[in-house]
């Protein structure tokens, strides 16, 4: 990881899920800014979601891994509905389907790691 703190990293990451049109109203929002915090910190994690990203945001907030993933693909459904050409120039490349939530969870961390800091 570059120069990057880890309240950068949750402003960024906070600031990137808003562009896609997500607000913070959602509970999924924080858990998002969450697993991308885990993720900019080990990006081996987003080979393991399940049981790495959604088992740790699951016990930071104490609620069960399957609330943060059903939590998290609501936010990727709102933020695909909202601004898709946003999630496509985040990720740098046109997406022709709604990412799944380890590819959005992908794209905002392989944002955050090479353009900031």
């Amino acid at each position: 990881m570059s120069n990057i703190t880890e309240d950068t990293v949750e402003e960024q990451a906070n600031r990137l899920i808003m562009s896609c049109g997500v607000t913070p109203n959602y509970i999924g929002f924080k858990q998002t800014v969450c697993a991308v915090c885990i993720a900019v910190k080990n990006p081996d994690a987003l080979t393991l979601v399940s049981k790495q990203i959604y088992a740790a945001v699951a016990q930071y907030y104490g609620t069960s891994w399957k609330a943060v993933e059903r939590n998290l693909r609501t936010i990727v459904t709102i933020a695909w509905e909202t601004n898709p050409l946003s999630i496509c120039q985040i990720a740098g490349y046109a997406l022709n389907t709604k990412p799944t939530v380890s590819q959005f969870l992908s794209i905002i961390t392989n944002y955050l790691l090479h353009n900031t800091g």
